[in-house]
């Protein structure tokens, strides 16, 4: 079967249909072309990070849909793509953020994250056959200024955390987080208004 019988009567690219958050098939040789593109500036970012910073934030701005003034990431950095990843000024990512782009992923400015915390935008089918399929779809995250996220926590497909809020480690945020509110655990949960 052609992948265009998936959706008949839709012209659009699975690029398309990602960005709109519609299912899209994930193995599309365009977007594995995609894909391939970030994984080889991640990698050259990762490789030229210590001993040419300079470089390598040529190299991060050219992987990034946007990279704000005085932000530093350390690599390893995992993406899907990259361009979808907008990340503000002043920002500090500690190693090893996954941050699955699939949908837009927005970073604001003065954020803190710790080491290991993943931004996953993806979701799959529940039911076995579209899963089969390869069929998939995503809802963006969005990080507001002067939040911390701390190490290990995790960020689900469709979360907002609000303005000068804290996530603890280890925490699994399944919903929105109010603007100045500290949330922990699995599923996370609000502890106190700052």
């Amino acid at each position: 079967m052609e992948k265009r019988d998936f959706f008949p009567g839709d012209t659009r690219s699975m690029r398309e249909r990602m960005l709109a958050g519609d299912p899209y098939l994930a193995d599309d040789p365009e977007l594995a072309a995609d894909s391939r593109r970030a994984m080889e500036l991640a990698d050259r970012y990762a490789r030229t990070w210590p001993t040419d910073q300079s470089a390598a934030q040529d190299i991060l701005a050219e992987l990034l849909g946007s990279l704000g003034e005085g932000t530093e990431i350390r690599p390893p950095l995992f993406v899907d793509y990259g361009t979808y990843l907008s990340v503000g000024a002043r920002t500090f990512i500690n190693f090893n953020l996954t941050a699955l782009d699939v949908a837009a992923i927005s970073i604001g400015d003065d954020v803190q994250i710790g080491p290991n915390v993943q931004l996953l935008t993806p979701t799959h089918p529940v039911e076995p056959e579209p899963r089969r399929d390869k069929l998939e779809a995503a809802r963006p995250i969005r990080i507001g200024d002067n939040v911390w996220i701390g190490g290990g926590a995790i960020i689900l497909p469709g979360v907002s955390v609000g303005e000068n809020s804290v996530v603890g480690a280890g925490a699994v945020v399944t919903r929105d987080v109010p603007p100045n509110t500290v949330v922990a655990g699995n599923p996370a949960k609000p502890l106190r208004t700052l």
